[in-house]
């Protein structure tokens, strides 16, 4: 594999860990600023509907900037996004840190997708988008864990500082490693690729695919968001021991990752429909087992591992069907997957400010879950009608055009 996938792996590693680090820092700063969990909870709405608002106007924006330039550009964002966080006085300050952080986030992971498909064989595009993304899985072994125990020990704006120095290493990473010109459209193109790629939205199956995108993952967020709750409240851990949990959660992101890498360049729909069948069954089933101290981290592995085993299948449809034109298709995407964290965390919110039980989020997951295992079979519907179509249309296309053919070459013989 090219080693500029490493460069994007380290950008999404740094991305990852403010992404998710901020679900085991929920309880400080709900205590640093005197509010509840759940208002602390907006901190990850916040991130991902500035996620979902900036996928697609960083994109657009960038349309002519060639797409090393707006990876480097996306990190600096990054970086001054973070260290607000860490520096915020104000809860609302906070927010906004979190927000211009997450601008960075989708046009990343967006340009990024289509650079990794595009250094590597059509029959490899999966399997190079899922080790981009296994700098964002890995983040949650690794980068994740080590943010939560350094907000426990030196506190939560360390933690924020720390993050913003990972996104100056991305940076260098994206600079050094990434070729001028990787992933770039053909000079001719750019002019009108704006146009292009506008159209492409237009597709019905990108548009459920982002659908699915939306409730597939936002079943993870629902749960994920509010696992320190649930785990202290709930199964009864310590604070401490929401670190080694997070990190079993991340074990099983990182092999659904790269078993949807692998699966999804074989026989993508068959991969997605398991995949979202059984993360329903395991996020209904966590309601349950979040209670019980063996339990749960089994069934947190399983979330992680059915989750993001959907990734690279529904990043790769979108690619596939907007071949044409993919950056602004794949910005908006990585967006949806956001829009779906955003719901999901406001409804587990929603949930737990009712008076439900701290597990409850976990079953608003399962409920997002089962809606895109629907969507799915329905994209696959149409799939099959699509298999169809052309076989009733083609056979007289191509009996006409051989009878066209036959006439000519008789007059041919005739002038001859």
């Amino acid at each position: 594999m090219p080693l500029a996938l490493l460069a994007l792996a380290v950008g999404a590693f740094g991305i990852g860990t403010t992404e998710f680090a901020i679900t085991g820092l929920l309880p400080g700063i709900a205590d640093t600023y005197d509010v509840s969990v759940a208002t602390a909870g907006l901190t990850a709405t916040g991130y991902a509907l500035g996620v979902l608002v900036g996928a697609p106007l960083t994109a657009i924006a960038g349309a002519r900037v060639p797409r090393r330039r707006m990876l480097a550009l996306m990190m600096v964002l990054f970086v001054a996004g973070n260290a607000l966080s860490a520096l915020a006085p104000g809860f609302a300050v906070l927010l906004l840190g979190r927000v211009v952080a997450s601008l960075a986030h989708g046009a990343f992971f967006g340009i990024g997708s289509v650079v990794a498909a595009g250094l590597v064989a059509p029959e490899r595009r999966a399997t190079a988008i899922a080790l981009m993304f296994t700098g964002l899985t890995l983040a949650n072994v690794v980068g994740v864990p080590g943010a939560t125990l350094l907000g426990q020990s030196a506190g939560w704006r360390v933690s924020f500082a720390a993050i913003a120095l990972l996104g100056v290493v991305a940076l260098v990473g994206v600079v050094t490693l990434v070729p001028a010109g990787a992933g770039d459209a053909p000079a001719g193109a750019r002019g009108t690729g704006l146009r292009r790629e506008i159209a492409a939205l237009r597709d019905r199956q990108v548009l459920l695919a982002m659908a699915m995108t939306v409730f597939g993952f936002g079943g993870v967020f629902a749960a994920i968001t509010y696992v320190a709750p649930m785990m202290t409240d709930a199964a009864g851990y310590s604070e401490g021991a929401v670190t080694w949990l997070l990190m079993v959660f991340g074990v099983g992101l990182v092999v659904g990752n790269l078993l949807g890498g692998r699966y999804a360049d074989r026989a993508l729909m068959p991969l997605l429909l398991v995949s979202l069948l059984g993360l329903t069954g395991t996020l209904a089933l966590f309601t349950l087992t979040a209670h019980d101290r063996l339990a749960a981290p089994i069934t947190l592995l399983l979330i992680g591992g059915f989750g993001f085993a959907t990734v690279p299948p529904l990043q790769k449809r979108v690619l596939d069907r907007a071949a044409q034109a993919p950056t602004l298709a794949s910005a908006v995407n990585i967006g949806a997957f956001n829009l779906g964290g955003a719901l999901a965390s406001w409804l587990g919110g929603v949930v737990l400010s009712a008076g439900a039980g701290p597990t409850w989020p976990s079953m608003v997951g399962a409920g997002m879950a089962a809606t895109a295992l629907l969507l799915a079979l329905l994209a696959a519907r149409w799939d099959a009608a699509e298999r169809r179509r052309p076989a009733r249309v083609a056979a007289p296309r191509t009996v006409a055009a051989g009878s066209a053919a036959e006439g000519v070459r008789r007059r041919a013989e005739g002038v001859r």
